[in-house]
């Protein structure tokens, strides 16, 4: 997995860039994710200042997410809990259908008789 953290107008710490760092690492037994990319910008003149977008490159439909908050902490908490909600909805649909598919039979089999 290739994982990269952009920071726009602030600093880079280790703090920060570690946090999600594992954040991400974390979801990487419920999903394969091939590229990371999280932004981090500080927005002087709006409130919440902080702003944090996750894109995550995956087999299948890409999971993208962004927050704002006024601490980037609570925006990399509030940004990674959307990630989550989205790999769990999509795991979710996922066993739906599934279960649905094994619980009918496929269209045209029902009624018709051997000639």
């Amino acid at each position: 997995m290739k994982l990269s953290v952009q920071h726009r107008d602030i600093r880079s710490t280790d703090t920060v860039d570690t946090l999600i760092e594992e954040h991400i690492l974390a979801l990487q037994p419920r999903l394969q994710i091939d590229e990371a990319v999280a932004r981090l910008e500080h927005r002087a003149g709006s409130s919440p200042a902080f702003h944090i977008s996750v894109h995550l490159v995956t087999p299948g439909p890409d999971v993208f997410a962004e927050s704002d908050d006024h601490t980037v902490r609570a925006a990399v908490e509030k940004v990674m809990k959307q990630v989550r909600d989205k790999i769990t909805d999509r795991h979710a649909k996922r066993a739906k259908k599934l279960k649905s598919n094994l619980s009918s039979p496929a269209p045209g089999i029902r009624g018709k008789r051997a000639s």
